[in-house]
């Protein structure tokens, strides 16, 4: 009889059609998850962040024990130090055999399962395709072979073709234009209203989390409260059909405006649940085009949110991975100055930087322009080394 397998699940992992839970048996393997410090701390992440990620992953494997897996959950207090410890902990008490992954969305840790768990473990690690995405890490390079640029705009065209959003019968583009990218950079007058994101109030579970991480990170950048991230697929579900009631008629108009006095305006704030796995990227488009379909949302909107899904995310997904890891080093620019101190503390005569600082503070969070157009213009401007612009966006918003 074969020795049993471990399944580990990663943070950003949280899916039920997992292609590790897909492969695994419930009866016969054991599931490793694990708060660790390498993993919260190889950047100093924003402590909102490691509030929603902990609380997600343990209401996940609350989930999973429900449907009768067995849940090996190794938390922050047992001090382990990175996966790898968490996963041979396991192993010893287990008696495994094999170690089953879906395949990380980094580079780092890939390449240490790849090179370097084996040895560690004395056993053999097997990754699997993360299927989540809708275009697959080897097709995006077959599409960018042999091309002298590659533009996110064509990539997005193909992609609307690949899964027909948007799309007409005899194969154009809904509304005779791919991209309404034009139509998306009103003013905001303050005529329409503002709806805010759902909010949810913490359950005993992230209470817990919450007290944890203030113990272990009490100096880390981040406030704390009030947390009302939903943690849930439940939750996330519902964070969905409020933001295309609600927000979607309109994001399309201010998708590209700022506003003193609210930081979320029309946008969406479902990255996080995207990007945990409790959202599924597809359902989300489909969902949007039905609101178009049916009249409940005008094109312009539709358009421009499935464009973020269907186009930028995925695009710089293909982007990392046909790039790395020479990618990381990249600085074409020869940027070499500091990050500057106020990018932390937000004390600044700038007052669209140091609302956009305060913003991420408070939500560990920023819309695309509040990044793009005013933190990353600036650091473009003064010249700031690439990696540390980068580490900066990972830490205090990245993967949420």
């Amino acid at each position: 009889m074969p020795r049993p397998r471990l399944i580990l699940i990663l943070g950003d992992q949280l899916s039920p059609g997992l292609s590790s839970l897909a492969e695994g048996n419930p009866a016969r393997d054991r599931i490793v998850m694990a708060e660790v410090r390498e993993e919260a701390g190889y950047v100093p992440h924003h402590r909102k962040k490691l509030v929603f990620l902990f609380s997600a992953m343990r209401h996940f494997a609350a989930r999973l024990r429900r449907q009768g897996w067995t849940v090996d959950y190794h938390g922050l207090d047992q001090g382990l130090g990175d996966l790898c410890d968490a996963v041979l902990k396991s192993a010893r008490e287990f008696d495994a055999g094999e170690l089953l992954v879906t395949e990380p969305g980094e580079y780092r840790l890939r390449e240490a399962m790849k090179r370097h768990w084996p040895q560690r473990l004395s056993l053999s690690v097997r990754l699997l395709e993360d299927r989540r995405f809708l275009c697959r890490a080897e097709t995006f390079r077959d599409w960018a072979a042999g091309r002298k640029q590659l533009r996110m705009e064509f990539f997005y065209r193909e992609m609307r073709r690949h899964t027909g959003l948007l799309m007409e019968p005899d194969g154009e583009p809904v509304g005779g234009r791919w991209n309404f990218d034009a139509d998306n950079r009103k003013r905001y007058d303050g005529k329409q209203r503002l709806p805010g994101p759902a909010r949810f109030e913490p359950d005993a579970t992230t209470r817990q989390v919450i007290d944890l991480v203030a113990e272990h990170y009490p100096d880390r950048f981040g406030d704390l409260e009030p947390f009302w991230f939903e943690v849930t697929e439940t939750q996330a579900e519902e964070a969905l059909a409020h933001f295309l009631e609600q927000a979607l008629p309109h994001f399309g108009d201010y998708q590209d405006a700022m506003t003193e006095g609210d930081d979320f305006l029309f946008h969406s704030l479902l990255s996080p649940y995207l990007n945990a796995g409790l959202l599924d990227p597809l359902k989300v488009c489909e969902a949007a085009e039905r609101c178009y379909r049916e009249g409940r949302a005008p094109l312009n909107a539709v358009e421009g949110f499935i464009r973020q899904i269907l186009g930028w995310r995925e695009y710089v997904r293909g982007i990392y991975w046909l790039l790395m890891p020479d990618y990381k080093e990249e600085n074409r620019l020869a940027s070499h100055a500091d990050l500057p101190w106020f990018y932390w503390s937000g004390e600044t005569k700038m007052r669209c930087v140091a609302e956009a600082v305060r913003a991420t503070r408070e939500h560990a969070y920023a819309h695309h322009i509040q990044r793009l157009m005013v933190t990353g213009n600036l650091a473009l401007l003064l010249g700031v080394e690439v990696k540390q612009i980068h580490e900066w966006y990972l830490a205090v918003c990245g993967r949420l």
